[in-house]
């Protein structure tokens, strides 16, 4: 029989989405689960098999899904493990690509969920043709997939590519990041370090702003980009220090790889309007002078489809 589907999954720190991904990247069905819901493995694998299995169904059965790939924190390429992930509940090594390969009799690859959307950016979206591009992920945290001369870095250990784990100095109070370190890149330009970056400046000054009337626990990127989308100036300087940070940790990756682009994907750039600028000024304020040719700074084309879907469901 004809294994003309890939099973892709989006292991994230809020939700793990499921697709079915045909020979010509087309996600043809997909569902989801709460990864949080599911505080030991085998209670999240269960409940995985339980979610794809209609899915499964519905593209034909088993026999014709030619494997699985998983796009995860901390993914390790070369061994199919989840190596101590910061945002998931799991600890230590898990060996997850064997566990979901015993349950499916599929072969099953894992990588890091940035490296799964890198390759489904360089392959359906901004970076075709692209053969040096960074691509960066905001969400619960900051992810990076980085490809160089055409391929993947993952490096001798499989864990290459954890840029949203740069330490970066900015105006604002040092953060204690999930990976137990302060001052990482992720504390301050992920869904939650922007909001955070909202409540220091709202906490700084005695300025009116639309978010002070958002109760604590309600402030999100998409409040904040409401706001700034009504001239709010507390909101637009929320946006504009995210993007002075991100600018400046791009002009410090330019260093080791330089790239052709930098591409960007996640909900906080939905609020690209606001922040691209101040990417680009931070860049080329803070970049090294020799590196005179000035990458682009794109938005993801698939950031309506779930790029790290496809991205893993590319690996097999």
């Amino acid at each position: 029989m004809d294994k003309k589907f890939r099973i892709g999954i989006d292991l994230g720190g809020t939700n793990t989405v499921f697709g079915i991904v045909d020979t010509d990247g087309n996600i043809i069905c997909e569902d989801s689960i709460k990864t949080q819901s599911y505080p030991y493995i085998a209670d999240f694998i269960d409940a995985s098999i339980e979610c794809m299995k209609p899915l499964i169904a519905q593209v034909g059965g088993i026999d014709v899904i030619a494997g699985m790939g998983i796009g995860a924190p901390n993914g390790n390429f070369n061994t199919g493990r989840l190596v101590a992930p910061p945002n998931l509940p799991w600890k230590g090594s898990t060996p997850l690509a064997q566990l979901f390969a015993d349950r499916l009799g599929l072969p099953v690859r894992l990588t890091n969920d940035a490296n799964a959307a890198a390759m489904g950016e360089m392959k359906l979206g901004a970076a075709r043709g692209m053969k040096d591009f960074v691509l960066i992920t905001l969400g619960t945290g900051v992810g990076s997939g980085i490809v160089a001369n055409g391929q993947m870095v993952v490096g001798h250990d499989g864990l290459a590519g954890e840029l949203g784990h740069i330490r970066v100095l900015t105006p604002l109070p040092p953060r204690l990041c999930s990976c137990g370190r302060q001052g990482c890149l992720e504390t301050y330009c992920s869904a939650r370090g922007i909001v955070q970056t909202a409540v220091d400046l709202l906490a700084s000054t005695s300025q009116q702003s639309l978010l002070r009337n958002i109760p604590g626990a309600e402030l999100s990127t998409y409040e904040i980009y409401k706001a700034a989308r009504q001239d709010d100036e507390i909101a637009r300087r929320t946006f504009a220090v995210t993007g002075e940070i991100l600018g400046s940790a791009c002009a410090d990756f330019t260093t080791f790889c330089s790239p052709e682009a930098f591409i960007f994907f996640g909900g906080p750039m939905k609020a690209h309007e606001f922040i691209m600028p101040s990417i680009v000024k931070s860049y080329k304020e803070n970049v090294l002078n020799i590196y005179t040719d000035m990458p682009q700074f794109l938005i993801s084309e698939l950031m309506d489809k779930n790029v790290a879907v496809l991205g893993a469901a590319s690996l097999i």
